[in-house]
């Protein structure tokens, strides 16, 4: 049976003073922060509100819905439930959605944030568009341009569980949805570990690909496992993109490098927080026996 916190029973000593110093903490937005950095990924909007405030967030998805069995990189995946109470939480604080590379607005005035998917899974396409609609808000695919309609061919080389990716159709149905797309390169590698004439390659001619399938213009870049250098991030740069995100935590502020954007990684609540919970409750539970 579950336990409330607000009437549990103090003999022997009480964990509620505890418990409402962490509360506090998420409240005014400690919890994103450790000796000035930011560390905390993104579950709700508690303690990132102040931040998100201060410059322009953007988030950072990749795969939606049930995780499978054997899959090695559980924090990739989010649930429908759980996507679906972020946006609504956003849209209800009124915050709404633009586009990579709009003006930053001035500390302390911002209510947009930037939503976006690495790699172009099928299971975003599924369980994404509904919660995204309703909320009226767009988001961002960052496409790997030559494993349309694929797989994850770069992670199960890793050990990693089969995805699909979405095809020609799902893509052109997110655009449909009012959605954008961006380039993720051509077959996602680590660009600073491959000659730069291949990294050039991959960089311009994926940025050329999606253009000429779909018909749109793609001026957003994704660093492929945020791997990037300033020698990779001139060649983003010659390729005639407008932006570039990496996967650095952080807010961007109104003089931020458009080829070096941070972004939050939107996943479970820590698993730390959970410990602190667990030990909380498991202490008070031994003593009040």
């Amino acid at each position: 049976m579950a336990r409330d916190w607000r009437s549990a029973p103090e003999r022997g000593g009480s964990c509620l003073p505890q418990v409402q110093q962490i509360g506090a903490a998420l409240t005014r937005g400690a919890a994103p922060f450790q000796n000035g950095e930011v560390t905390g990924y993104y579950s709700n909007l508690g303690p990132f509100r102040r931040l998100f405030e201060s410059g322009l967030p953007i988030l950072m998805y990749h795969k939606l819905g049930p995780r499978p069995r054997k899959v090695r990189l559980k924090g990739l995946y989010l649930s429908k439930s759980l996507f679906t109470r972020q946006l609504a939480e956003l849209r209800a604080s009124g915050f709404n959605t633009v586009r990579i590379g709009v003006p930053i607005p001035a500390t302390g005035t911002n209510r947009s944030v930037v939503i976006t998917f690495d790699d172009g899974f099928l299971n975003v396409l599924k369980h994404g568009l509904e919660p995204l609609a309703v909320n009226r808000f767009s988001a961002v695919q960052f496409l790997v341009a030559n494993r349309l309609g694929g797989q994850n061919d770069w992670d199960i080389a890793d050990g990693e569980a089969h995805a699909p990716l979405m095809s020609l159709d799902q893509v052109r149905e997110w655009l449909a949805a009012g959605h954008w797309i961006g380039s993720h390169s051509l077959s996602h590698p680590w660009l600073t570990q491959i000659p730069m004439p291949q990294a050039r390659e991959e960089i311009r001619a994926s940025k050329r690909k999606l253009e000429d399938l779909f018909g749109v213009s793609v001026d957003d870049f994704c660093y492929p496992y945020g791997d990037w250098n300033p020698e990779v991030r001139d060649l983003v740069i010659e390729a005639g993109y407008r932006t570039a995100c990496t996967t650095q935590s952080g807010i961007n502020a109104p003089n931020a490098d458009l080829f070096s954007l941070q972004r939050f990684s939107a996943r479970y609540p820590s698993r730390n927080l959970k410990d602190i919970w667990a030990r909380l409750w498991g202490t008070q539970g031994r003593s009040s026996m």
